[in-house]
């Protein structure tokens, strides 16, 4: 047996993420139980083969030599024409199918319609995956709108998850993105988004103190010459049924 095809029948019969490390650290073992299994076959007097050059070659195999074999089927792949690829996700790798069979396996599910994502979510959405953990008043901050209801839809449809709360007054919530984001949009880690590096160091606008109108209804408050904040507005109002669905 080979190293690339240990990998494909372990990640196949898996069914899950599996990282190179782990990977690695199967097939170790399973030169180790050869190798515990000789061991007491001698003690107990009885005949023992030494083990095969192939296996006993395994016992030391690293995530590097996981990552080349892995390498290797992607090509062997490519070049037979095969639909399915071998990629690395947050959790690790798995086996998917090529984007161009996409069409004919949503046929599998005929009652499954994709959704998308309107465009006030996708900017919360952003601002959650470039900044978390960030705060529900750290968002609207930077929006300048109400965004109870898009961070409902985002939890909703398992994009974002609540990551614990703030060392702030109050206690608020964090959010921070969750696996199925990384699995939605093809990334591994935070790094991979365009200009992570640059969008991260950006200086947000401050939210308003606790108790304070945002700045955007201090200045309807200062031309009204009212003292009572208006409602702020909410993103629900921008959602229709033909930008919230396909």
């Amino acid at each position: 047996m080979e190293l690339p095809s240990i990998i494909e029948a372990l990640l196949v019969a898996s069914g899950e993420a599996l990282s190179a490390e782990e990977l690695a650290r199967i097939v170790r073992s399973r030169v180790a139980e050869a190798e515990d299994v000789r061991a007491r076959d001698l003690e107990e007097g009885q005949e023992a083969a030494p083990l095969p050059e192939w296996l006993s070659a395994l016992a030391t195999v690293s995530g590097e030599q996981v990552v080349a074999a892995i390498a290797t089927l992607n090509q062997h792949y490519q070049q037979s024409g095969r639909a399915f690829t071998l990629t690395e996700r947050a959790k690790g790798w798995r086996i998917f199918t090529r984007p161009e069979y996409g069409e004919f396996i949503r046929q599998l599910y005929p009652g499954r319609r994709p959704e998308r994502l309107s465009a006030p979510a996708m900017e919360t959405l952003a601002i959650i995956a470039y900044r978390q953990p960030i705060t529900k008043a750290a968002i609207e901050a930077v929006r300048g709108v109400s965004c109870d209801g898009m961070l409902q839809k985002l939890l909703d449809r398992e994009l974002v998850r609540i990551g614990g709360r703030a060392d702030l007054p109050g206690r608020p919530l964090l959010y921070e993105t969750t696996e199925l984001f990384f699995e939605h949009f093809g990334i591994r880690t935070i790094d991979d988004l365009p200009n992570a590096g640059e969008l991260r160091k950006v200086k947000l606008p401050e939210p308003p103190a606790e108790g304070m109108p945002a700045p955007e209804e201090q200045l309807a408050l200062k031309a009204a010459g009212v003292d009572a904040a208006p409602e702020s507005s909410n993103d629900e109002s921008q959602e229709t049924p033909e930008n919230s669905q396909p």
